[in-house]
């Protein structure tokens, strides 16, 4: 049994219908009704932020809904190795050389000489001129100057080491890429925007203003994040990191402060348009997100790097074993709720005759009641059962002593389950209701993803297993087959069904920390030991723990507080995925420590999503 519904303070029913709403991360503002002929006079002269609440800010969505492509970026070999000071020196050259190349096409977005054919034969400056505002033109010129400033800082990277780096590197193909987009966008050589020579009001000068400005932001908000990023993990006292002084310029408050003014010019001058017109922002932003991605992943490497994990695996020598937990892992919600809720949904009024052929069932007020009592029980004893296995201090990590006191929770939770089947309250779902159940399971955005990637690359040679403490394996099942994932292990618990409906009993197979270990263990050394394991094991509960020291690399993902308390008093330290791995290439790279990921060493990482995972271990 899982702690069923303490983690949530919603009611059962309730519970249910949260994981079946799908809450979109992103909508598109409403179409105005009503357009200035001077688009920029729906505002006051003051910054848009002022007036937009931040999360309502375009560029504030759109960066929160593509966090996925930042992570990308920030866990990729390049990022990786700079941010640890190994970096070799010749990389780092070829990757100023591209970053020259795209800065000044950068610069040439904001003030690019274009024609536009008409009656009149117009120059206009984009993006500057056809900002129909003075604040815009200023921030604009601003902005232009500021990427003036950063050209110089590369230049000295130049001359720092007596090397002219740019002419030497030709212009690679992801940086063409990168600047032949930004260039069209400016140029106004956008999907679904009239043809340059008929941009004649200034509403639509406007429009390709923002349309620049929406291809440009995501490169400012990336930088100042990574800048920040790198700038948390340099130690007070590491004067002699190389890449220092890069790190400082991007985490600055002048560069940060430019990131912002970017997105709020973005933001003002994106008022007036329509949604069909912020949809086009919306893909310009992606792609910028995308190609910002593939400029970082194209920086050539001739050094060994720990990430992408799959980067490293010898398909002839190693194999990989990627574990999974289900419940809050995987899932939003607690799979004992999603069956609760059928139960109570599906089962028969008090009033209501039940036929005599059918597996007799209590009343929906009934199972609501016996429910709430087994999850208060629950609640209330795994609490002192999590206190009672807690030592009184610290102690340092011993695998033996922790399994020994995991122990005594495995009682407890077999005993907890053997409640619930004395209950009654698992009698009479049908197996159909369970599927369609499954099939509305909301997942944790990115899960899916990261195990349709490594399923579908067959090279890999993966194999994934699912260890749940879930009383229904049908559901887990559906939930990951309705995702396009049908290649996964499963193994989970079972109803006992007659005729699709179930009676009430399941076949227990995992229902404790020690099951979990258990079967962990067997599937391991069922494999071949002809080829070297490298095991992962992503989980977010008490009940991974011994799963999560054991495997080579074990991955938190969520905020349990038992977890951490439990973990901590038994000397598990518990670091960040991306820091962590920063430090274990710095050591890497400097010949302290061989590349290698070994279990029971009582370090576990923790991650904030599946964006961190993918990123990690399978890369762009």
């Amino acid at each position: 049994m899982r702690l069923l519904f303490s983690s949530s303070p919603y009611p059962i029913p309730t519970l249910f219908r949260l994981a079946r709403s799908h809450r979109p991360v992103c909508s598109s503002p409403p179409s105005p009704t009503w357009r200035s002929s001077n688009p920029m006079a729906i505002l006051p002269k003051s910054s848009a932020a002022a007036v937009i609440p931040s999360e309502e800010r375009l560029a504030t969505r759109f960066w929160i809904k593509y966090r996925r492509e930042s992570v990308l970026s920030l866990y990729s070999p390049f990022a990786l190795c700079l941010a640890s000071g190994s970096l070799k020196i010749d990389t780092f050259r070829h990757y100023i050389a591209q970053d020259v190349h795209f800065l000044k096409a950068f610069a040439h977005a904001s003030v690019i000489d274009f024609l536009f054919f008409s009656d009149l034969g117009c120059r206009y400056e984009l993006a500057e001129d056809c900002a129909d505002d003075d604040d815009a033109k200023l921030a604009i010129s601003e902005l232009r100057k500021g990427i003036l400033e950063e050209l110089k800082m590369h230049n000295s990277f130049v001359q720092e080491w007596g090397s002219d780096c740019v002419n030497e590197s030709p212009v690679n193909s992801a940086t063409l890429k990168y600047t032949e987009f930004l260039l069209a966008t400016a140029s106004g050589k956008v999907e679904g925007l009239k043809a340059p020579g008929k941009l004649a009001t200034p509403f639509e000068k406007t429009k390709i203003a923002a349309y620049t400005l929406g291809a440009m932001t995501p490169c400012m908000r990336l930088y100042a994040f990574l800048g920040k990023e790198f700038q948390r993990l340099l130690e007070s006292n590491e004067h002699n990191h190389p890449y220092k002084k890069w790190i400082e310029n991007y985490s600055s408050e002048s560069f940060q402060a430019s990131a912002v003014q970017t997105e709020d010019l973005l933001d003002k001058l994106s008022v007036p348009l329509t949604g069909e017109e912020l949809n086009i922002i919306e893909k310009l932003y992606h792609q910028a997100m995308k190609l910002e991605i593939e400029f970082f992943y194209s920086q050539p490497l001739t050094q060994p790097t720990i990430a992408p994990l799959t980067k490293q695996h010898d398909l002839e020598q190693d194999h990989l074993m990627i574990f999974s937990d289900f419940d809050l892992t995987c899932t939003v919600v607690d799979s004992s709720a999603i069956l609760a809720e059928i139960a109570i949904v599906t089962a028969p009024k008090s009033d209501q005759n039940q036929p005599a052929s059918q597996i007799a069932r209590m009343s929906s007020a009934e199972l609501r009641n016996t429910w709430g009592l087994l999850s208060t029980q629950y609640t209330e004893e795994y609490e002192q059962c999590i206190e009672s296995i807690l030592p009184s201090e610290k102690v340092e990590f011993n695998y033996e002593t922790l399994h020994k006191a995991l122990e005594q929770l495995s009682d407890f939770e077999k005993r907890a389950n053997s409640r619930v089947i004395e209950s009654g309250v698992l009698k009479g779902l049908n197996l159909e209701d369970i599927k369609r159940a499954g099939q509305r399971l909301i997942l944790q955005d990115g899960c899916i993803s990261f195990f349709q990637k490594i399923t579908k690359n067959k090279s890999l040679n993966a194999n994934i297993h699912v260890l749940s403490y879930c009383w229904c394996g049908d559901l887990i099942r559906t939930a990951f087959s309705s995702g396009g994932v049908d290649v996964l292990n499963i193994h989970a618990n079972e109803f006992n069904y007659e005729e699709s409906i179930s009676t009430g009993e399941i076949v227990w197979k995992v229902q404790s920390p020690i099951d979990k270990i258990q079967a962990f263990n067997n599937i391991l050394q069922d494999c071949s030991n002809e080829r070297k394991k490298l095991s992962v094991y992503i989980g977010d509960s008490v009940g991974d723990l011994l799963c999560l020291v054991k495997a080579d690399i074990g991955i938190v993902i969520g905020s349990s507080s038992s977890l951490r308390k439990v973990g901590s008093q038994y000397g598990v330290s518990f670091v960040p995925l991306f820091p962590g791995l920063v430090k274990k290439q710095k050591e890497f790279g400097e010949g302290r420590s061989p590349c290698i990921w070994k279990g029971q060493s009582g370090i576990l990482y923790t991650a904030s999503s599946w964006d961190d995972i993918h990123a990690f271990i399978v890369g762009w």
